[in-house]
């Protein structure tokens, strides 16, 4: 399977199956599209037909460009086939995941009431709470007790707001390092936070003991207030901008992402980018809302060329600004054509409800955090363990393997089936498809694979 589209000058052919990118000029790209349909012969009059006229293109220079693809072909570089087709899912039917990874929802409370909220500004549809440490020390160890041989287990503290419960927060991460000897484990830990409560306390304990902090900014003050705002209905822009700098310059190269969330009313997203950018942040991430049809802030058919068009200016001023020597990255271009993820997890994704889980305050289990409180997908809690083995099960084989939307796509590889939340909350089943979501997830892909060939090309 192949993959052909233009962008930013450049004449693109992704051999799916091998990972090759080729970039061409337009006689190639258009020998390439007849290639596998099209006799030789036919194929040489279309493109004397086409661009005769030009000077540097006659029959003998059709030809070596035919030979130079059927050299490809050989080397299985172009034109490559589905090696995998006939083992995937058996292999994903005798592969026993452990858990790596948990979202401890320390919080389920916030301190702002932003209008898109999934979670329901904080409490999921149910009962507002902070986690007690005995809730999160038991999530720890079953965190431990379930990760069979990994070294390297990760944890998100999460809400709501965490830093609403900060003390409990700061002790579960205390206990965690004594039991990283104990056991031979490592803890990674993350804080995704608003910022409300961001103070130098919490940033020099984030900076000696979390891996990552994502930062939650939509980006443009008019933009950012029109949904982000406190329980009083004031926006809270002007006091976690500042917070947030401090917090960057201290954070230093250390990891952290900026992340905003893009609605029907700023599909100009690129200026919030762009402004974040400028106000110092270059760890960068933009997500598109997830909300139910109907809402006046939810996306649209209408709004999909135009986020199409923003993603490629996205793409283009990102590679203007590395040219100038200010360079920012963006979550969704990072993108490594050389190595990359091995084959099993291009395709079974996150791994929620296997290899990572959600906990609430109160000890109870879930795939995700988009599934909390939702009593179809409890699968058990801390204390008892998974006690809805089938429901994990489901998720098991939840993947771009089981999906007959996937099978020819030319993007399986790099989404993995997608996100099993967002594909239940369009279609009412995890195997379903978000085609909205499909659409600028490949977009995405698109950009970044243009990306690194500019690179490649020095430009």
């Amino acid at each position: 399977m192949i993959h052909q589209y233009k962008l930013n000058g450049y004449n693109i052919v992704l051999d799916v199956y091998s990972g090759s990118v080729h970039l061409v000029d337009e006689v190639a790209y258009d020998i390439i599209a007849l290639y596998e349909t099209t006799p030789q012969e036919e194929i040489v009059a279309q493109m004397l037909a086409k661009y005769g006229h030009r000077d540097d293109v006659d029959e003998g220079e059709i030809l070596d460009c035919l030979a130079d693809i059927q050299a490809l072909k050989q080397a299985g570089k172009l034109f490559s086939q589905d090696l995998w087709k006939d083992v995937e899912q058996e292999a994903f039917q005798h592969t026993k995941p452990v858990l790596k990874a948990m979202c401890l929802h320390v919080a389920h409370t916030c301190n702002l009431n932003c209008d898109y909220c999934f979670a329901s500004q904080g409490n999921y549809h149910g009962d507002r709470g902070l986690m007690p440490f005995a809730v999160g020390k038991q999530a720890l160890d079953f965190l431990i007790a379930s990760s069979g041989s990994r070294v390297n287990l990760e944890v998100d503290f999460f809400g709501g707001e965490p830093l609403m419960n900060w003390q409990v927060v700061k002790d579960l991460v205390a206990y965690a390092r004594t039991q990283e000897p104990i056991h031979h484990k490592k803890f990674r830990f993350t804080l995704t936070t608003n910022g409300m409560l961001l103070d130098d306390e919490v940033t020099a304990f984030c900076n000696r003991e979390m891996h990552n902090v994502v930062l939650s900014l939509d980006g443009r003050k008019e933009v950012h207030d029109r949904l982000r705002k406190n329980l009083a209905g004031v926006g809270s822009y002007d006091i976690i901008v500042p917070k947030f700098q401090r917090f960057v310059q201290q954070r230093g190269d250390q990891s952290y992402y900026m992340r905003g969330t893009f609605t029907h009313d700023n599909v100009d997203f690129t200026n919030d980018i762009f402004h974040m950018a400028d106000l110092g942040f270059t760890e960068l991430s933009m997500e598109p809302v997830v909300s139910p049809p109907g809402e006046p802030w939810a996306l649209t058919q209408e709004d999909l060329p135009k986020l199409f068009q923003q993603y490629e200016l996205l793409a283009q001023e990102m590679l203007k600004r590395e040219r100038e020597g200010r360079p920012i990255t963006f979550y969704h271009y990072m993108l490594d054509l050389e190595g990359g993820p091995c084959l099993h997890k291009r395709m079974s994704g996150c791994g929620s409800g296997t290899e990572y889980l959600a906990v609430t305050p109160w000890g109870e289990l879930f795939p995700c955090h988009q599934f909390v409180n939702d009593p179809a997908y409890s699968m058990g809690d801390v204390w008892k363990g998974i006690t809805n083995p089938q429901l994990g099960e489901k998720f098991h084989r939840c993947n771009v393997v089981a999906n007959p939307d996937c099978r020819d796509c030319w993007a399986r590889l790099y989404c993995a089936g997608g996100c099993a939340a967002n594909a239940y909350h369009a279609s009412g089943d995890i195997n379903g498809t978000y085609t909205y979501g499909c659409e600028l997830f490949k977009k995405r892909i698109e950009c970044a694979i243009m990306m690194k060939a500019a690179q490649g090309n020095g430009q």
